[in-house]
């Protein structure tokens, strides 16, 4: 099995891909280790601050100790500098905010998982002809379940994922694996900025738990 399709079934086995950032290095290691408790095999870190490369090198560094089976990607990646540098420090697969074709194409010669941000047929069309397997819907918000609903017929070997809007609640979840995505993305309506701030890793690992329960949940019917 190649690294990318790894990549690829960790995050639909799992139906979700957890994405936060955080500045402060022990805050950025506990919420790894709470939603590894949780049952996540592969979570996503975004770049978003001077802090990301060091805090996921610190990451690289606890899941080899003590998680060996999770994949750590990092999101965010708007150019060919940021995907040198984390491939150097280890990120196992790499999302953008929008599709970076220079960027599609270093990661695709070295094996490695490029799932880009889209918003337009256009977009997912350049991306799935660079070589692309995995799209990010992004805004998800802004797109909707309609929207994947519209467009699965016309890309049938592409996997999608929806980011941004999705709430952790059944009816959101469903809504968006019955218009047809492999995987959701759920950043801040799972791992909040109240619930970082307040190191309350418990309910970030209770809630998760939930979440992972409501989509297998789906799955099965």
């Amino acid at each position: 099995m190649t690294k990318i399709q790894l990549v690829t079934n960790a995050i639909i086995n799992q139906g979700i891909l957890p994405l936060y950032y955080n500045a402060d290095e022990a805050v950025t290691l506990d919420i790894l280790r709470s939603l590894y408790r949780a049952g996540i095999r592969a979570v996503e870190y975004t770049s978003r601050g001077e802090n990301a490369l060091s805090n996921f090198t610190k990451m690289v560094e606890l899941r080899n100790a003590e998680m060996p089976e999770m994949l750590l990607g990092i999101g965010t990646i708007k150019n060919l500098k940021q995907a040198e540098e984390y491939e150097k420090a280890g990120a196992d697969f790499f999302i953008s905010p929008g599709f970076v074709p220079e960027v599609a194409e270093f990661l695709i010669s070295k094996h490695l998982l490029y799932s880009p941000g889209c918003m337009t047929p256009t977009d997912i069309i350049a991306a799935e002809n660079a070589g692309v397997t995995f799209v990010k819907l992004f805004p998800g918000n802004a797109l909707g379940p309609g929207f994947m609903s519209a467009i699965k017929d016309v890309f049938p070997n592409l996997k999608f994922m929806p980011t941004g809007g999705v709430d952790t609640t059944k009816e959101s979840i469903e809504s968006w694996f019955q218009a047809g995505v492999s995987a959701v993305g759920m950043g801040s309506k799972l791992v909040s900025k109240e619930l970082m701030a307040a190191k309350d890793y418990i309910t970030i690992e209770n809630e998760t738990k939930k979440v992972l329960e409501i989509i297998q949940s789906i799955k099965a019917s």
